[in-house]
Formats: C-alpha cells, structure tokens, sequence
C-alpha cells in the first residue's frame, strides 16, 4: 500500500487567474518626493510600470496627477488601489480602467521610412487612422496619432512591414466623462 507525500503549506493551488491592465488617475499634493514614493511603492512590491505621465493640474491647490498603467490580476489591482489610497500625499485615486466613464488617450510620434508603393500605403493607412503627418523627407514620415492605446498598437503593427523606424509613445493620460472631478 502507497502513501501519497503530505500535501506541502506552500502549494495552496491557486487558480490560474487572467491578468489585466489597469489605469490609476491619482491626485496628489505636489511636492518633492511624491512621485519617489508611489513609483517605490511599485517597486518595493514588483509590480511593473507599463506607462507614467505626471503633471500639475492646479498650481493655487499645489496638486498633481498622476496617471499609472500597470497589469495583475484583480486581486493585486484591487491591492495597488488601496496601498495608493493609504499613502498620505494621495488627495484621490481613480480605477479609470473600471470606471464606465473613464476616457484613456495617448499621443504618439511614429516614423515610418518608404518610397513607391509603402510611400503611399503608409498615406493611406496614416488617413484611416486619422493619423498627422507632422514631418516629411523623401524617404520618410513622421506621423502624430492620437487615441486609445490599442489603437496606436494597431497603426504601429501596420506600419512595421512598410518600413516602421521609431515610435516615440506619452504614456496613457485619463480623465472622466461628464461633470464630475478627481
């Protein structure tokens, strides 16, 4: 007769949950030191930054927004929200990715080299996407395009076999529909 080993304290059989991104528009006071914390408080748990942009919204109130996108799960989204909401700089922390009125942009700078038939592909492809060309040589574009993430995933995608040469990327900026305020 077989005796199977004690199950190990360790292996508690988590299920394999599917990661997701998430957007925070945080509200912070504006002083030195601020984005050294809440970048550390990232770090210190090894959760990765996927995008960060930063910026005072009101000089008079000396505040700050700062808008993180990260990927977890939804237990460890629900944990950054709340170890953002602890830190005492914080006025506010939005999940904009949860919120049904939650508006996410990025702005992007994209270079494209072609001559002949990728020249005007590019063109073509740059117009659907309602992309601006910003820069022109005869032997490249550089396009701004704007929009939701995605978006600006899909033009680089299509750019790349016409001759992509560099993306220059803002990081997602957010903001909510309507009258209400962060």
């Amino acid at each position: 007769m077989s005796v199977d080993p004690p199950a190990s304290a360790y292996d508690m059989g988590h299920a394999d949950e599917t990661e997701a991104l998430g957007t925070f528009a945080i509200l912070v006071d504006n002083e030195p030191g601020v984005l050294h914390r809440v970048v550390g408080l990232f770090a210190a748990r090894g959760y990765n930054i996927e995008s960060l942009t930063v910026a005072e919204t009101d000089r008079n109130a000396h505040t700050s927004r700062i808008t993180i996108v990260t990927r977890g799960t939804p237990q460890v989204l629900a944990q950054i929200e709340a170890q953002l909401q602890k830190m005492v700089s914080t006025r506010h922390v939005q999940d904009v990715s949860r919120d049904p009125n939650g508006v996410e942009r990025e702005l992007a700078l994209v270079k494209v080299r072609g001559t002949g038939a990728e020249r005007v592909e590019a063109l073509r492809i740059s117009d659907i996407f309602r992309a601006k060309v910003i820069d022109t040589t005869t032997q490249s574009f550089i396009f701004e395009i704007t929009g939701a993430p995605s978006k600006i995933d899909r033009f680089v995608d299509l750019m790349r076999p016409l001759g992509l040469v560099e993306v220059s990327r803002t990081g997602v900026l957010s903001i909510e529909r309507g009258v209400e305020t962060l």
